[in-house]
């Protein structure tokens, strides 16, 4: 994609044998240019954070390494972002039909939630939250990190500082539709939905009084 495609890894400290697969993969591709970034181990926030670091180029691209969304759709992200459409590319999940293993039916009903909150707060139309596919322009995240830790909690996970963080910085946010798919190898670190809920909740709670009532 572009003049030149940078992969980088985040090992989040996986004992499955990620690293060592990922640096085979180095040495078998040398035309490639990938990396990999021994992240904290703390959150997929940090995760993130720590690979956007390590990013050389123009654009920062978001992709969740269980390959619930795959990696061919990334060109529509780029084309997007590249032609003008959007600033901040959010990846949806809830526009096409997905498999029947892909979320689980309380996962579905907290992100509808939190898409109709998220729409109200930043008047807005957003479908889906908690996708990890994100695209951004580099100089934009440089902004948005700016504001990381502004809303008094600890975004596990990064998406709603960076939504809401991009809409602070006034950037077009757009969605973009994704196929989702079941996720076939390992399992899931996203546990405590309730615990993790109230943390997105009391996000929304903040953003709003930030937003509506400043």
């Amino acid at each position: 994609m572009g003049n030149h495609t940078e992969i980088i890894f985040g090992d989040d400290k996986s004992t499955d044998g990620t690293n060592e697969k990922i640096k085979e993969m180095i040495v078998k591709y040398p035309d490639k240019d990938i990396k990999l970034v021994d992240s904290p181990g703390i959150n997929k926030a940090m995760n993130v954070w720590s690979c956007f670091d390590a990013a050389s180029g123009d654009i920062l691209m978001i992709l969740d390494a269980d390959l619930t969304v795959i990696p061919e759709e990334l060109p529509y992200f780029y084309e997007a972002i590249a032609k003008g459409r959007g600033e901040f590319i959010n990846g949806s999940r809830m526009m096409y039909p997905m498999h029947e293993e892909a979320m689980r039916f309380f996962n579905i009903i907290g992100n509808k939630f939190f898409s109709v909150a998220f729409s109200f707060i930043l008047n807005i139309t957003i479908k889906d939250t908690l996708c990890g596919t994100k695209v951004m322009f580099t100089s934009d995240f440089d902004h948005i990190s700016l504001l990381r830790g502004s809303w008094g909690i600890n975004d596990r996970w990064g998406d709603y500082e960076l939504i809401f963080g991009a809409s602070k910085c006034q950037l077009k946010i757009i969605d973009m539709p994704v196929h989702y798919t079941e996720r076939i190898y390992g399992t899931t670190k996203m546990t405590g939905r309730i615990k993790n809920g109230l943390i997105m909740l009391k996000m929304c709670w903040v953003e709003l009084f930030k937003t509506k009532f400043h």
